[in-house]
């Protein structure tokens, strides 16, 4: 890139490069495929929250990254017809447009995640903290109720 800017004989490169990068950004933002898939409402969302998901012994540990928010008033956290929805917002700061940004890249507005809970999980069963930016869900993971198989009779019609 470098060698393309000493190249250059009349013009900034590196400006018409941020603003090609905008037009990309917005342009990728409009099409539908950049929503998120899932159930429910999450094609409102304009983007999806970023998470880590791992088994920590018979737990199920969800980290979400949402930093720059305020847990209370910003996110949603809610379970339903097998699934856990977390949805949050962070709003973009009133006086932004007077600081003359050379760049703003941070991402504000709506974010969603719905992610499958594991089967016989129980609402009153999960657990939420918010610490540093991230949000940490704990899900007990339920033992089988029995560990052997039951053949199922397949009729002929």
């Amino acid at each position: 890139m470098s060698s393309l800017m000493r190249r250059d004989r009349g013009g900034d490169v590196a400006n018409r490069l941020n603003r090609m990068d905008r037009f990309l950004d917005e342009w990728m933002r409009g099409l539908p495929g950049r929503r998120p898939f899932g159930v429910g409402v999450d094609w409102l969302v304009e983007d999806a929250i970023r998470v880590d998901q791992f088994r920590e012994g018979d737990t199920e540990v969800i980290r979400a990254e949402l930093p720059g928010i305020d847990p209370e008033k910003d996110v949603d956290l809610t379970v339903g017809g097998g699934v856990l929805r977390i949805n949050a917002e962070r709003r973009v700061e009133e006086t932004t447009e007077d600081k003359g940004y050379l760049r703003h890249e941070l991402r504000y507005g709506r974010f969603g995640r719905t992610l499958p809970l594991p089967d016989g999980v129980t609402d009153s069963d999960i657990t939420a903290t918010y610490k540093d930016g991230i949000l940490e869900i704990r899900i007990p993971i339920p033992k089988a109720t029995t560990g052997e198989r039951k053949k199922i009779e397949i009729s002929k019609s």
